[in-house]
């Protein structure tokens, strides 16, 4: 009775994972069709910039310091740079290169929601990242904000992230 009992809540929990993936795939969709548009209005929707810029900010000041080359002085301007190059990636062009790593481009048709659902993986803090593989390692990180699933995070390198003009 114990194991029918443990069977049934793992396939619960695993069935509010999956709904939690293809409801965060909806809003991770209309945020690769704002990448690939370079719609603006439709990014910032699906973007939490405060978060996102935090994360950038924090991973671009910690390459300063980690750079021997750079003298005292870039790095007292590191935070200063980094805010300036935080603000300045936040953007649909910016994350085309992203969504190129993950074979996306303009001629690549925007897989729908299903497909993008069983590419999330459900962190155990609630949140939903996306990974370049199967077993990869967390790229993207999306978090629910009031009924929204916005792009909060990267974890990818930063060379990922160049603005393309």
């Amino acid at each position: 009775m114990r194991a029918i009992l443990i069977a049934v809540l793992a396939l619960l929990l695993s069935a509010c994972a999956s709904a939690k993936r293809l409801d965060a795939a909806n809003d991770v969709h209309a945020l690769l069709l704002s990448i690939r548009d370079n719609d603006q209005a439709t990014f910032d929707r699906h973007v939490d910039r405060g978060a996102l810029k935090q994360v950038i900010q924090a991973k671009l000041e910690t390459e300063a310091v980690k750079d021997k080359r750079l003298s005292g002085i870039a790095a007292v301007l590191a935070p200063s740079l980094a805010e300036f190059a935080g603000e300045a990636l936040v953007q649909p062009r910016t994350f085309k290169m992203v969504a190129e790593q993950y074979g996306y481009n303009e001629q690549t048709k925007i897989p729908g929601p299903v497909a993008i659902a069983s590419a999330l993986k459900t962190l155990p803090d609630g949140r939903v990242c996306a990974t370049k593989t199967k077993d990869g390692p967390c790229v993207l990180i999306f978090t629910n904000v009031e009924g929204t699933w916005k792009l909060s995070g990267f974890e990818g390198d930063l060379s990922m992230l160049r603005l393309k003009l």
